[in-house]
């Protein structure tokens, strides 16, 4: 059940009201879907990289999955839960300890200082985007899905949603991106 929300979400990506999931299961089927939506076309890395592509591929769309089965989880200061709901760095931090298995910092700031950073041309889904939305850097995070959106828990009275990185908006406040650093992305030697 929860894998046909995911799949109706993915295919209207704007999406209204949303049963609070966890993750889903359903990575290899998702994961041939996601790239013909065209939502994961940054990451062919198989006929690259053989082996370390494919824990890759299956890595970022796991996470990207896991994000989108939070969508509709109210946005809670300090939350770090679907039950309870999440602030920007709880839902990072509960996608990737969930769906990767890496702790991650508390704070969006340490997460920015705890990661790799990447050039905005080199975004991949799964990579995390931050903003400056609190007149202090890195004081806002989301997980990059592809196609220039990202997922975030944005402000208090909403809800964790998919927004495009090119409003106005986000483009004044970006502060960069980053990439989480795990066995399956590392290259081979």
């Amino acid at each position: 059940m929860r894998f046909l929300t995911v799949l109706a979400l993915l295919g209207s990506l704007f999406f209204s009201t949303v049963s609070y999931a966890g993750p889903t299961d359903s990575s290899e089927d998702v994961s041939r879907l996601l790239p013909d939506m065209g939502l994961l076309t940054d990451i062919k890395l198989l006929d690259r990289i053989g082996e370390v592509g494919t824990q890759v591929e299956a890595t970022a769309s796991q996470l990207v999955v896991g994000a989108l089965g939070f969508l509709g989880v109210p946005y809670r200061r300090g939350g770090s839960s679907a039950e309870t709901g999440f602030d920007c760095s709880g839902l990072v931090r509960a996608i990737y300890q969930q769906t990767a298995g890496l702790l991650l910092p508390r704070k969006a700031s340490e997460q920015a200082a705890a990661t790799e950073k990447i050039d905005k041309n080199e975004l991949k889904p799964g990579d995390l985007v931050f903003f400056n939305t609190m007149r202090r850097a890195f004081s806002h995070v989301g997980i990059y899905v592809g196609n220039g959106k990202f997922i975030h828990a944005p402000k208090p009275g909403s809800e964790v949603r998919v927004e495009d990185m090119g409003a106005s908006y986000w483009v004044k406040r970006f502060d960069g991106a980053r990439r989480v650093q795990t066995d399956a992305n590392a290259q081979p030697q």
